[in-house]
């Protein structure tokens, strides 16, 4: 069975190419994978002409022109390397006859931590402290911040990462407040209040997105919503960029309602992050004007990247496609 892999970085070549080789090793179907950097657009779609699977991640547009294009080349699968597939158009999937299948869960805490991570760095400034002691200065003005301990933490999306990440938070004293649509018993068992969104955004002190993208969370955090929160909240995304509006947020920014903002992903990310602009110009107006202030945090949806969360991405990802080599349905196939 022929796939290709687009959007694959040295780190996917390495771990897939080990996977696979176990599989052949055991004398399993024989898979053959074309490794892709570029991302898949209706553009390079023609690459994938004389496979039979594409293997996509987050970035890769799976809107029905590219579906269509795949189907007449005769991919009758998408193997998705992620949680997420609001990037696939499942009605255009459902037409053309393609089966698509994802990675459910690779590593809740991985992306919880990272949260964490993000939440400490905006409080406690820590890259301005190492750089300012770099330079010899070891003054503390400016570096002023506040206890976790007591404050409100409103977890909006209480699947396996949030549940991740609104333990971490009880670990530090605070009191964990969330929404979803289905409460979580273990949370409450251990003292977490379910509540709706709009107590949830008036009552939290940093806010920390852990919900999926669709039709009812696309820009959850907006203006109208931003207004019902506290003044100088801390809000974190670590989810997918188009829950927030990002020209919404940036007015919130500069005038103090959003105090502090820290992004693992945002809303055009697509055909930046991942990549390296550093000797290149960004055309993107509102990312650049968003790392201009100083009480803002973003990294480069880097909040899955550890050794363990692409163990099991190419684990999963390859179980997939064994799956799909002996025409079986297997247990990560998306329903549509």
């Amino acid at each position: 069975m022929k796939t290709a892999v687009f959007s694959s970085k040295s780190y996917d070549r390495e771990r897939l190419t080990r996977e696979l080789k176990q599989v052949a090793d055991s004398g399993g179907n024989k898979i053959e994978c074309t490794f892709l950097e570029v991302r898949l657009t209706p553009e390079t779609a023609i690459l994938a002409r004389g496979h039979t699977v594409v293997c996509c991640f987050v970035h890769d547009e799976l809107g029905p022109e590219v579906i269509e294009i795949l189907a007449q080349h005769g991919v009758r699968h998408i193997a998705m390397r992620c949680a997420g597939y609001n990037n696939v158009d499942l009605r255009a999937c459902r037409k053309c006859q393609i089966t698509v299948s994802r990675v459910p869960a690779y590593s809740p805490y991985a992306v919880a931590e990272h949260a964490v991570g993000l939440i400490l760095e905006l409080n406690r400034k820590y890259s301005r402290a190492y750089n300012r002691v770099r330079d010899n200065n070891f003054s503390l003005d400016g570096l002023e911040g506040f206890d976790l301990h007591g404050k409100t933490v409103g977890v909006v999306g209480t699947g396996k990462i949030g549940v991740c990440f609104a333990r971490i938070m009880l670990g530090f004293g605070c009191r964990v407040v969330a929404f979803d649509i289905q409460e979580n018993s273990e949370l409450l068992a251990a003292g977490v209040c379910y509540m709706d969104l709009a107590g949830l955004f008036a009552e939290s002190d940093i806010i920390s997105l852990h919900c999926p993208l669709n039709e009812h969370t696309q820009h959850l955090i907006n203006e109208k919503s931003i207004a019902g929160m506290k003044c100088g909240v801390m809000v974190i995304n670590t989810s997918r960029g188009p829950l927030i509006d990002t020209g919404d947020i940036i007015a919130a920014v500069k005038s103090g309602q959003v105090g502090y903002l820290g992004m693992d992903v945002y809303e055009e990310e697509a055909g930046v992050f991942f990549e390296d602009f550093s000797s290149r110009i960004i055309g993107d107006d509102q990312l650049m004007r968003l790392t201009t202030f100083p009480n803002v945090r973003i990294t480069s949806h880097q909040a899955f990247f550890t050794h363990e969360a692409l163990d099991n991405i190419a684990r999963t990802a390859v179980e997939n496609l064994v799956y799909q080599s002996r025409g079986e349905p297997g247990p990560n196939l998306v329903s549509f």
